[in-house]
């Protein structure tokens, strides 16, 4: 038997592939929600911009999946992972989410990790850069992101790891954009709904932000507002240059032909 001092026993990497339905183990004593509160306001501020943003305005080739405080069951048998923000691509959403078996991620349903874990670092708690990394790892996530906004855990207030082979690599550039999915991650200092900070965003391979709803509005209608302008000076100089073919004696219409 284990002492509370010993080490958690992590299980051993593995491949993972899709399980047919039919061979789908049952989850029914699965816990799959908790009803205590366990985020801070910021925390949830900050999961709903990463998966929102995504939801808003990405537009890959494949279907994904973007969770944030999701279960993540890898076993009937083992503790789920609970990242505060997870994408899978090439991965279709069910229509029915109520059902037990589509109310979290398990693997063997998906036949795939997903991509990409993302860990909001709150206290010293949580070990995102000890156990959890290690578990991470064995599971295959091929992208895990710790983002330390008050540096609870070290100076850096974002760590990513690449999986190559059969360990994390630490990424020089966590906004560099994996070759898995086209995306990165960077910091940006901004505003988002109510209030101003230093906040995790997704850029395209350009080092471009992926926007929110509220500012893909804002450029759909400056966009708008440009065009109206652009169209409204075009007005504006053809009626002068009437006026002028006119003081001229000149019918502008004899011009068209």
């Amino acid at each position: 038997m284990s002492s509370a001092s010993d080490p958690p026993d992590f299980p051993p990497p593995f491949e993972l592939k899709p399980l047919p339905l039919e061979l789908w183990p049952s989850v029914e004593h699965i816990v799959t929600e908790v009803d205590a509160p366990l985020n801070n306001v910021f925390s949830q501020k900050q999961m709903r911009l990463l998966t929102e943003s995504l939801y808003a305005s990405w537009q890959p080739e494949s279907p994904f999946i973007a969770f944030a405080n999701v279960g993540l069951f890898y076993g009937v048998n083992l503790p789920p992972l609970v990242p505060n923000v997870m994408l899978c691509v090439d991965a279709r959403p069910t229509e029915n989410l109520l059902p037990k078996l589509r109310r979290s991620y398990f693997a063997w349903a998906y036949g795939k990790s997903p991509e990409v874990a993302i860990e909001i670092v709150s206290d010293r708690e949580g070990k995102e850069d000890t156990d959890k990394m290690k578990i991470y790892n064995n599971f295959r996530v091929c992208y895990y992101y710790i983002f330390d906004p008050e540096h609870h855990l070290s100076d850096e207030t974002l760590r990513g790891y690449r999986l190559l082979g059969s360990e994390y690599e630490l990424m020089t550039d966590p906004a560099s954009t994996t070759e898995t999915i086209g995306l990165g991650l960077t910091l940006w200092n901004g505003r988002y709904e109510d209030t101003d900070g230093l906040w995790l965003r997704w850029v395209d391979p350009n080092g471009e932000l992926i926007a929110t709803g509220f500012e893909s509005a804002q450029q759909q209608n400056q966009r708008a507002e440009e065009e109206a302008r652009r169209v409204n000076e075009m007005m504006i100089e053809n009626k002068r240059l009437v006026k002028l073919l006119n003081q001229h004696g000149i019918d502008p219409h004899d011009l068209v032909t």
